[in-house]
């Protein structure tokens, strides 16, 4: 089925068809430990009910904007290894576009033509999977969409982590804790990702009325090397800074340790649920808050799209907007045994984390 060995099959959660009264309150559980999903408020169209030329197995095909940093590469495990527990799927077939938008667009018609079943796009841009999803749904294949933006509407449904609610927490708290003014750093996202448009969007609705001023912006792609270069000629140049945002929990841990390799005391800094950013936050009594975002999301996407081979009723948008992480749990989810590179929630075994994350 893929790289990864099969494992028994586990029990699994589906979405559930709720009244429209109570939906919005209730959070549906897409997967064991994966919370916040909720039908996106206003929106109650249902997905379109496409028919399965044939029953199972089915073949399901992910076209993954890029395997370019930790998170994406987790993100991944958890869709293979998601598939992975349903005899259902015969096959998961991965393609990864590397970050390039023609090699997404290639991706999803290479896995038209290897006759999917189903199609799961995560999206790089809000225009480099459209063409590839609205052929697939003329054609009869449903297509789940998570982890990106896109400007069509045609696929059967979306499941989006809340960019805008998860950057405006963290510029929330960076108000909070500079009492409204001073000068903080943004470290942004791989550029034009839908992703850190919305995360931005929420930062900016968190300064409206503050005293506060961003003395640096610049893209870190989501990774630690790159953030670091960026980091450190930032400290150099200019350190007056009093708060930090960051777009991505390995970007934060960058900045951390170049103000530890120049003695210097870290700001408030925001993070994410990485066990790297944790591992500092625990030893260094940072100032600090993590909103979530799982990449449980690939098993997710997997779960939605058997769903809908299925027949199940499952709704055309979904959000997932979790409470944030504070100090108050924060050690309920970092895990000393297990590298910087694991991230939470996610839908893998103990096996499979120490398999992968293990010291």
């Amino acid at each position: 089925m893929s790289m990864m060995c099969k494992l028994a099959k586990g029990a699994f959660l589906a979405a559930s068809l709720l009244a429209a009264s109570a939906v919005y309150a209730d959070e549906i559980d897409f997967a064991g430990n994966m919370h916040g999903i909720t039908v996106k408020p206003g929106d109650n169209d249902m997905a379109p009910a496409i028919k399965p030329k044939h029953g199972p197995p089915w073949k399901i095909g992910m076209s993954h904007f890029g395997l370019s940093n930790t998170w994406t590469i987790q993100m991944a495990h958890d869709a293979e290894f998601e598939a992975s527990k349903h005899k259902e799927i015969g096959q998961f077939l991965l393609r990864n576009a590397d970050l390039q938008q023609s090699k997404q667009v290639a991706d999803i018609e290479d896995l038209i033509a290897q006759g999917v079943d189903a199609l799961i796009v995560t999206p790089l841009t809000p225009t480099s999977a459209d063409a590839g999803i609205e052929k697939a749904m003329k054609m009869g294949i449903p297509v789940v969409v998570h982890t990106g933006l896109t400007e069509t509407k045609a696929y059967s449904v979306d499941l989006q982590g809340g960019g805008v609610h998860f950057g405006k927490v963290m510029g929330d708290y960076l108000v909070k804790q500079l009492g409204g003014k001073g000068n903080i750093w943004v470290l942004r996202g791989v550029p034009s990702h839908p992703e850190d448009i919305n995360r931005y969007k929420g930062l900016v609705e968190a300064l409206k009325g503050t005293d506060i001023k961003i003395t640096m912006e610049q893209y870190g792609n989501w990774e630690y090397d790159a953030a670091h270069k960026v980091c450190e000629n930032q400290f150099l140049a200019d350190p007056n800074v009093q708060g930090i945002w960051s777009s991505g929990a390995d970007m934060a841990r960058a900045c951390i340790d170049v103000f530890q390799a120049n003695g210097t005391p870290i700001p408030p800094i925001t993070g994410e649920g990485n066990n790297g950013f944790f591992r500092r936050w625990k030893d260094l009594d940072l100032k600090s808050i993590s909103p979530e975002y799982g990449p449980e999301q690939g098993a997710a996407g997997v779960r939605i799209a058997l769903d809908l081979l299925e027949g199940k009723p499952l709704h055309h948008r979904y959000i997932y907007e979790p409470a944030p992480i504070t100090e108050a749990d924060r050690d309920n989810y970092f895990r000393a045994d297990l590298s910087d590179n694991y991230w939470f929630p996610t839908s893998l075994t103990e096996e499979l984390k120490k398999k992968y994350y293990g010291q």
